[in-house]
């Protein structure tokens, strides 16, 4: 019988690999970030009309539909991100889901970035969006930013509460167990 023969390991990675995975990374890299550039070029010149359309076409033209509608989207939509992201760092998670839950928050924040690109946009579409919002959905712009400062009080509110119960129960234990060790 002959000796086994030994079986060759894993060659060692070259440094022309290496080299050659951090060049696709970059490369992967730039071009996500080129296609993110352009698709915020489009979106600056087609979101603010497109929005201001759409909340125009739900207002109608009335200031109190305006208004309420406003105070609807800003609580809404400042309130349910506000609320993932208490919920997403509440928990020690690896950084893709934290990405993942930055991504979701941006998401459910979507209709409030719109009107407040509308708002504060300097550019010829913000102008646009902004025509449209005073003529189409009056008060509209005020109710957003009225509902989103109530939510945001909302969640603040929410916070020192749950806070505030923590601490209490935290004392109640530690009063608990101190009058147990007294009655031994």
């Amino acid at each position: 019988m002959t000796a086994p023969s030994e079986t060759p390991s894993a060659p060692e990675p070259q440094p022309e690999s290496v080299a050659s995975g951090w060049r696709r990374r970059l490369v992967w890299g730039s071009v996500g970030l080129v296609a993110v550039l352009v698709a915020a070029w489009i979106g600056a010149a087609f979101i603010p009309r497109w929005w201001a359309q759409r909340v125009g076409d739900q207002v109608g033209g009335s200031i109190p539909t305006g208004i309420t509608l406003g105070l609807v989207y800003g609580f809404l939509f400042t309130v349910l991100p506000l609320l993932l992201v208490v919920w997403a760092v509440r928990r020690r998670r690896g950084w893709r889901a934290y990405l993942a839950f930055a991504v979701g928050a941006l998401a459910l924040a979507a209709p409030n970035l719109f009107t407040l690109g509308i708002a504060v946009g300097t550019g010829n579409a913000a102008h646009a969006g902004d025509r449209i919002l005073d003529v189409e959905a009056p008060g509209f712009r005020g109710g957003t930013l009225a509902g989103a400062i109530l939510a945001t009080l909302f969640v603040a509110a929410l916070a020192y509460l749950a806070a505030s119960r923590r601490r209490a129960r935290a004392e109640l234990d530690r009063l608990r167990e101190s009058v147990g060790e007294e009655a031994r």
